[in-house]
């Protein structure tokens, strides 16, 4: 066979040589190895952060913003004492142990409840809830804290309800790869069971080893495989949800195939938990691949990246399972708070490719025509490549940590949105313009294959001008293009009032009646998700 010959850096030549039939390379690095610290070896270096060891106080909710209490009645001893005999020992009142979930995870909002119920079944829930409908007590439903627009903690002194102790896998196909599990199921957790039963969880998060299943599924968390599996709207088979008046609606269907009457499951998936309490999930879990890829390039500009995301599903097809990008300043980031070393040259953007698929050698000489490809015609300038598991998790940390990179950077303004791809970065580079100095870092990051960017703005504290300048002028420019307020976080609290950005006043009155049906009173998840205004 005469060799195939083309343009391109000594390395290009090498690899190709190596992917002859029957061999495939476990592991290759290229131009910018060097910078990998010792070949080999660990990618990420821990040090201390530049943060203080002592975070201050979060302000109180009701005290940043403009909302106010609504009629609900307030917890008394009657109330505590009622509550302990329906989870008797797991009324939790220690304002200690109430400290952390009143907080959200990135810090930005604080509730004051006085009271947390850890129930461990569905009838404790449906007993906590009507007794709750009864009282006309506010209740906050909470999975593993972990999201980004406050949802999951109180705003005033709501009752919040934890689905910790709710975390066991109720059953398992194994031929169907169907898992039902109660809704307190740590997505990491989940991911191990079933991979060690040759499957895989059709959802992956960077907060994957603390966020609840029923957190993602209220939320309708998209995350990184969405790319390849969809969105959970598709993968949900069905759900288990005890209403506001303490009904225990049971639609935990396994059945990939179910057409009799209106899909019940969709009004609670991404309802954040304002419709009824989600405590079980029954998910559909794809076969495990055996062949995966990660490569990590850097790109000379966002036309690039753009290219590149072209030429990637033309060349990679079915294999394809995600294509991330960041651009310099996120990497910045990562290197200065987490210590973190960048695998390939400075560059403007980065991307991180990854492939699945049961074929090593299919989807190497895949692979292969890719990077040639992409790397003859300039589009890329750098990169490495993973095959083995340990190197494939240090090049995903990159990209999954740079959300714990930017908390430790000072207060962050984030926006989760929808795009055109290809005006997918210029409100970055508009903000830059516009904040100035005022802003300590506009950063721009996402889910380019699913049209996703994740806008984020750094500043040493809150400063009500800084949001000012940023708000609604964001969500009026994404408007114009048509795009979406919430790509996959959700409204929750701190963008229920933009919600119309992005629907028309008719779905937001829908809406609105769906809500007065499920939850007449209001008790659930209060201040949440639809604006305060009809």
């Amino acid at each position: 066979m005469v060799p195939l010959l083309v343009r391109g850096p000594a390395w290009l030549f090498q690899w190709r040589a190596a992917c002859t039939l029957g061999a495939f390379v476990q592991q290759r690095t290229w131009a910018g190895a060097s910078r990998i610290p010792g070949l080999g070896g660990p990618l990420v270096q821990r040090g201390s952060s530049s943060a203080s060891s002592r975070a201050p106080e979060v302000v109180l909710t009701q005290e940043r913003y403009p909302v106010r209490r609504l009629p609900f009645a307030q917890v008394s001893e009657d109330d505590l004492a009622a509550l302990e005999r329906i989870v008797p020992g797991r009324v939790i009142t220690d304002p200690e142990e109430l400290e952390a979930p009143n907080v959200d995870w990135l810090r930005t909002v604080r509730g004051s409840s006085k009271v947390l119920l850890r129930p461990r079944t569905s009838q404790e829930v449906a007993h906590i809830l009507r007794y709750c409908h009864e009282r006309n007590l506010a209740v906050s439903p909470q999975g593993g804290n972990t999201g980004m627009v406050g949802g999951s903690v109180p705003v005033f002194d709501e009752i919040i309800l934890s689905t910790t102790l709710m975390n066991q896998v109720m059953s398992f196909h194994d031929v169907s790869g169907v898992l039902v599990c109660q809704a307190g199921c740590i997505l990491e957790e989940l991911g191990r069971y079933v991979e060690e039963r040759g499957f895989l969880m059709p959802l992956d998060l960077g907060a994957k080893g603390s966020c609840h299943i029923g957190g993602n599924v209220a939320t309708n968390a998209g995350g990184l495989r969405f790319l390849r599996y969809g969105s959970l709207r598709g993968t949900v088979l069905g759900l288990e949800v005890v209403l506001a008046d303490g009904t225990i609606l049971n639609c935990l269907t396994s059945l990939r195939k179910d057409n009799t009457g209106y899909d019940l499951k969709q009004l609670f998936i991404g309802s954040e938990g304002t419709l009824g309490v989600i405590t079980a999930v029954s998910i559909l879990c794809p076969p495990k691949p055996s062949a995966v890829n990660v490569a990590f390039l850097g790109c000379p500009g966002f036309a690039e990246v753009l290219q590149t995301f072209s030429t990637c599903r033309q060349k990679l097809g079915e294999i394809l399972s995600a294509f991330e990008f960041m651009d310099a300043e996120c990497m910045k980031l990562v290197e200065l708070h987490l210590r973190l070393a960048s695998p390939v040259r400075e560059s403007p953007f980065y991307v991180l490719i990854e492939t699945s698929g049961s074929g090593a050698g299919h989807d190497a000489e895949k692979l292969s025509a890719f990077l040639e490809q992409v790397l003859g015609s300039g589009l890329v300038t750098d990169g490495t490549l993973a095959t083995d598991q340990r190197r494939i998790k240090m090049l995903w940390a990159l990209r999954e940590r740079i959300t714990e990179a930017l908390s430790r950077d000072g207060y962050v303004y984030k926006y989760d949105l929808s795009l055109p791809v290809e005006r997918l970065y210029d409100l970055v580079l508009d903000l830059r313009t516009r904040l100035g100095p005022r802003a300590k870092h506009v950063v721009g990051y996402g889910h380019l294959g699913d049209g996703n960017l994740h806008l984020n703005v750094t500043a040493e504290a809150f400063n009500a001008s800084l949001l000012g300048a940023l708000e609604p002028y964001v969500y009026e420019w994404t408007a114009r293009q048509r795009g979406s307020v919430s790509a996959e976080h959700g409204l929750g609290f701190k963008k229920r009032d933009v919600l119309c950005y992005s629907k028309p006043p008719e779905a937001l009155q829908l809406m609105q009646q769906l809500k007065a049906l499920l939850d007449p009173k209001g008790i659930l998840n209060p201040y949440k998700t639809l604006p305060t205004r009809a």
